[in-house]
């Protein structure tokens, strides 16, 4: 059966690193982009230069329709999924509860955590023993920010990142025995450019010094992780949590 998997917001950083990783372990990769374009294609072009296969497909995935139209597209031109990273993730400009407006929490939280379960509910359902699939694994991609909180900084995503945490427990419960395992990491400070979009692209630079490992971590050390949770090797872990934040 051929390996088919999902990855959300796979352009670049995490995304981009757990598709070519994934691609070198066999699968056949849906690279998820909502913008970037030119990223996207280049990235498709990279796995199949190596041999790979590859496709690149638009969806907002905070929006039900556009969801539904990607699992489509999966199902249609690379074949019957078998894993999903829900890795897609966004962040505002950091500033203190008190300056949070309700339009910033709902883009924040319809990315964060709409989109997961949107996801999550086409996967199962293509999955799932109890309606005829062959099974299959996912991994959401959460935040050690979810224990930490972000305080003065980033408490929405924080927040949204705890919901990520619960979503993971609750639906590994639910689909144990329906042939799905459901698993999360919890990156720490990574290099990847989502600090620029909170105003701060040396933010981990300047938040090495707080970290046991006195470093930042590479989005590679992250797709590790995740090809863990979907291998072979974790084959009895679900509802499991790795942190991979180097201590933090």
């Amino acid at each position: 059966m051929k390996e088919v998997i999902l990855i959300t917001g796979s352009s670049r950083g995490i995304g981009a690193a757990t598709a070519l990783l994934a691609a070198r372990h066999g699968y056949a990769v849906c690279i998820n982009y909502l913008r970037d374009a030119q990223a996207a294609e280049a990235l498709c072009a990279q796995i199949r230069a190596a041999g790979g296969e590859a496709i690149a497909v638009q969806a907002d995935v905070g929006d039900e329709a556009d969801v539904a139209r990607l699992f489509r597209e999966v199902d249609a031109r690379l074949g019957t999924l078998t894993a999903l990273v829900n890795n897609v993730g966004v962040l505002e400009q950091k500033c203190r509860l008190t300056e949070i407006s309700a339009a910033r929490l709902e883009r924040v939280l319809r990315t964060n955590v709409i989109s997961y379960f949107l996801c999550c509910q086409q996967a199962v359902r293509r999955m799932s023993s109890a309606t005829g699939g062959q099974g299959g694994r996912i991994v959401n991609v959460s935040s050690v920010a979810a224990r930490r909180g972000s305080a003065n900084e980033y408490v929405d995503y924080a927040a949204s990142k705890g919901a990520v945490d619960t979503l993971t427990i609750g639906l590994a419960k639910e689909v144990a025995n329906e042939g799905i395992r459901v698993n999360c990491v919890r990156p720490g400070l990574i290099y990847t450019e989502i600090h620029a979009s909170g105003g701060e692209p040396e933010r981990v630079a300047r938040l090495e010094s707080i970290v046991p490992m006195q470093r930042g971590g590479r989005p590679e050390e992250i797709a590790d992780a995740i090809l863990y949770l979907l291998g072979p090797g974790s084959s009895y872990a679900t509802g499991t949590f790795l942190d991979i934040s180097g201590g933090l």
